[in-house]
């Protein structure tokens, strides 16, 4: 990000430590100059950092290909903040662990003047004088894209006299070394000494210029741009394949698209070569059109990613329906023919290595698609346990192949596939909307029933589906058998030409989808397509039987996110087993949502007139003429809450087999204004060592909200008087520490900027949400356990009703399995950490 002459410095030593790194302090010299300097940087990415002394500072640009000298070539170069004038000396190594690390050499150096331009508009005509590099060059400040932080500029070489054309050697490549020492940047990084004299540089070439591309990449067929070439697909297997021969890459959950940059044109094709690029909005095809290539073919995917980063196929038709573009950001992953060449017989860690150089590191609207080269079980494991859909393993030599084979293979963290929809049932709760579903799948060209979908569609998507389907209805079932009567009932059948993309838990033994919810219509797809992608596999899901009858199962509860009443008894049933410790048996705060979250709501701590005969109804012993609480006791009992509208459950932390002794603490860290998360996660870990100090072990989990839980489970032994004392300690603690990071009192006027170290929910009666449970929050986010090391990888919201099970399923040890075994009782005292 560009930083202005009076904070640059500021922002360059903020962001070094000096007792560690050989860099220069930075100091605002007071004289002027036309000074210029190149370093060759290999940092995490190599890369050449063009500098300008201005102003008594050097105003830098990390040019992500470095300089071209062919005319017209466009190089992308991302303002950085200001270095000071000694930097223009720095050669070495930045050590590991710092900002920057890497080695450095001095590449090129000079004097430059400004030709034309003004450099705060954005447009600078400069020329150059340096050792390597001579004659005129146009830098340019491209328009920013909506939400992008950095500052991106374009480095240009005019044509003049010190132009080569692109068949010349490249620059690069022709001269690597110091021009102040002649070392290259592998000799700075191994740590060896200066030669003597340094290497006499080699006459560069001087040839009519041309324009055209830079040379042929090895393999690469020179030819004209190809028409639309059919995207390569991925076959299904159970797992992914193992050997060093293989990459993997995240699966990501859009639309496929192809990427055609022809000059100023730029045309998104999806799979089967329609073009759909003005759905997406100019954002993205501006951000095409900036590459430094005037004739490209990429393959992406364009998607809307959640809070955490995840891809989010549902968000993503939500936007379109909505008309909304500014969250759309396009994945790219191989590139088909670059600037006459045709790339499709290049290997693929070659091509996707052009393309890395082509794009860029920063994240704006097009992004590279990086690739792990761990073994796919791993790569795979770690997906899931982030509630991403799979990953997508290509065999690293492999060239570009259309259509689908074995050299892409898919493995999924859950199913989900997409099927025709051939029927609806009309809500039950309003009559524009759809209440579920019919689905099938094509074998033989037949349609075969799997079964209905009645959750994960908004209540914007059940209108336009009703008004959709409606128009399509016809009389005769399109299935190939005859359903029954249960099956049938209600069903209005339609054309089978909508395509819906559904996930699901399992197949049932019968070949029906078990726990199944939508999550868009496929445009792309043709319905003749759509096949059973596997299964049935005759295994139920690891979920308990719902016995409770729920009334309305359609009823919407969380809006945008199309999540319904049977969709959230769908969601406490397969995660029964793990929350059902944490509420079975306690007293419990309710929230209710009659309406779902936009409507009505209250908490409910006692039972109230017509209560379900499976929620249990507790005394507490200190109360004798206060109303009963409520309890749960089995999976029937969390089923009526479900049926009761309750979208929240906070249970106490005791028992009411022990009302006076918690087995519970916990540490609720919630962020004030402006603290960015790893500031909470900072937090965390220090609770984490106070409690350890004390002699507890601690746990933590997403709040659901915006910060973090931290929990530890206690012998009960003392009473909530010593358990509040105890935690209110910690609390003040860590405020008289770290005044400025945490306060410990409620006020919200002292928060700004501070993290709340919430210990209020540790005394009798009060109560913290439950470990699984959802939230009534935009978002249908759930507050997760998660193991220490998984914080920096997700955000507070990260977890959801939607992608919950799946990591379940996935994961290979569950974070809070010992939680129970590890209680101790409370017999320390949280102590101040600091003198």
């Amino acid at each position: 990000m560009a930083g202005s002459s009076g904070a640059g410095l500021e922002t360059y030593n903020q962001k070094r430590d000096f007792t560690q790194t050989a860099e220069p302090p930075g100091r605002k010299a007071g004289k002027t100059g036309r000074s210029f300097v190149i370093q060759k940087h290999a940092a995490t990415r190599l890369h050449y950092d063009l500098r300008l002394e201005m102003d008594g500072v050097l105003k830098s640009w990390a040019v992500t290909r470095g300089p071209s000298l062919v005319a017209g070539e466009k190089r992308l170069a991302v303002h950085v903040e200001d270095h000071p004038l000694d930097y223009a000396d720095f050669e070495g190594t930045i050590p590991k662990g710092n900002y920057g690390a890497g080695a450095v050499i001095v590449w090129d150096r000079g004097d430059w003047s400004r030709v034309d331009g003004d450099y705060a508009k954005g447009k600078l005509e400069i020329e150059l004088k340096g050792e390597k590099l001579s004659g005129r060059w146009h830098l340019v400040r491209m328009r920013p894209k909506r939400g992008e932080t950095r500052e991106n500029w374009l480095l240009i070489k005019s044509e003049d006299a010190a132009a080569r054309p692109p068949d010349a050697p490249d620059i690069l490549s022709e001269r690597p070394e110091s021009i102040q020492t002649g070392r290259t940047v592998e000799d700075v990084a191994k740590g060896a000494d200066a030669p003597s004299k340094p290497a006499k540089p080699p006459a560069a070439p001087r040839r009519k210029p041309r324009a055209k591309a830079d040379a042929p990449v090895a393999k690469a067929a020179p030819s004209a741009m190809p028409d639309f070439v059919e995207p390569a697909l991925a076959t299904l297997k159970p797992s992914p394949p193992t050997g060093p021969e293989w990459l993997h890459e995240v699966k990501f959950d859009g639309y496929r698209l192809q990427a055609r940059l022809e000059g100023t044109e730029v045309r998104l094709l999806t799979r089967s070569g329609l073009d759909w690029t003005d759905r997406f909005g100019p954002d993205i095809p501006d951000a095409l059109r900036a590459l430094p290539a005037q004739q490209a073919l990429i393959d992406g995917e364009l998607v809307v990613e959640s809070g955490a980063g995840a891809s989010d196929f549902s968000a993503l038709q939500a936007d379109l329906s909505a008309g909304r573009n500014d969250r759309f950001v396009f994945y790219v992953f191989d590139l088909l023919y670059l600037d006459g060449q045709d790339l499709r017989d290049v290997p693929l860690i070659e091509r996707k290595g052009i393309l890395e150089d082509l794009v860029g590191p920063e994240p704006g609207r097009v992004r590279f698609s990086a690739h792990f080269g761990e073994t796919g079980s791993m790569v795979l494991r770690h997906a899931c346990r982030l509630s991403l859909e799979g990953i997508i393993s290509k065999e690293a030599d492999a060239p570009y192949r259309s259509g689908r084979g074995k050299s892409w293979i898919k493995s999924k963290c859950s199913a989900r596939q997409e099927f025709v929809v051939a029927g609806f049932l009309p809500s039950t709760t309003s009559d524009k909307l759809v209440g579920s579903l019919a689905l099938g799948v094509y074998e033989d060209g037949k349609l075969d029933y799997v079964g209905r979908v009645g959750t994960g569609f908004s209540a914007a998507v059940a209108e336009d589906l009703r008004s959709r389907l409606e128009e399509m209805r016809i009389d005769k079932s399109p299935f190939v058998r005859k359903l029954t009567a249960d099956e049938a009932r209600g069903v209005q059948f339609v054309h089978p030409e909508l395509v819906a993309e559904v996930e699901f838990r399992a197949w049932t033994a019968d070949g029906l989808l078990r726990h199944a919810s939508f999550r868009g219509l496929r445009e792309d797809k043709p319905a003749a397509e759509v096949v059973r992608e596997s299964g049935p596999a005759g295994a139920a899901p690891k979920a308990q039987k719902r016995r409770v009858a729920l009334t309305h199962p359609d009823r919407i509860y969380w809006s945008d996110e199309g999540i319904t009443k049977e969709g959230l008894a769908d969601y406490y049933a397969q995660v029964w087993t793990r929350i059902a410790p944490f509420i079975v048996g306690r007293p419990l705060a309710l929230l209710r949502c009659p309406s779902g979250i936009t409507g009505q709501r209250f908490f409910q701590k006692h039972a109230w007139r017509g209560i379900s005969k499976h929620i249990a109804q507790v005394k507490d012993p200190k109360a004798k003429d206060e109303e009963a609480m409520v309890a749960v006791n089995n999976l029937d009992g969390l089923m009526a809450l479900v049926q009761s509208a309750t979208l929240e459950i906070h249970p106490w932390g005791s028992t009411v087999a022990d009302w006076d002794r918690p087995d519970t603490i916990t540490m609720d860290l919630d962020p004030g204004e402006g603290v960015a998360w790893g500031a909470i996660i900072a937090a965390a870990e220090e609770v984490r060592q106070r409690l350890q100090d004390a002699g507890l072990a601690a746990f933590v989990k997403t709040s659901g909200g915006k910060g973090l839980h931290v929990v530890a489970p206690l012998r009960p032994k003392a009473d909530w008087p010593t358990v509040k004392a105890f935690t209110k300690g910690l609390a003040e603690a860590m405020a008289a520490d770290s005044p400025d990071d945490y306060v410990a009192t409620i006020t919200k006027s002292k928060r700004k900027g501070r993290i709340l170290i919430d210990y209020l929910r540790n005394q009798r009666g009060m109560t913290a949400v439950a470990a699984y449970s959802t939230r009534a929050r935009p978002g249908a986010a759930v507050s997760m356990p998660v193991a220490w090391e998984e914080l920096d990888q997700i955000g507070p919201a990260y977890f959801t009703v939607t992608n919950t099970p799946a990591r379940l399923d996935d994961l290979a040890h569950d974070p809070w399995e010992d939680f129970r075994t590890a209680a101790r009782p409370l017999e320390g005292k949280a102590r101040r950490s600091k003198a």
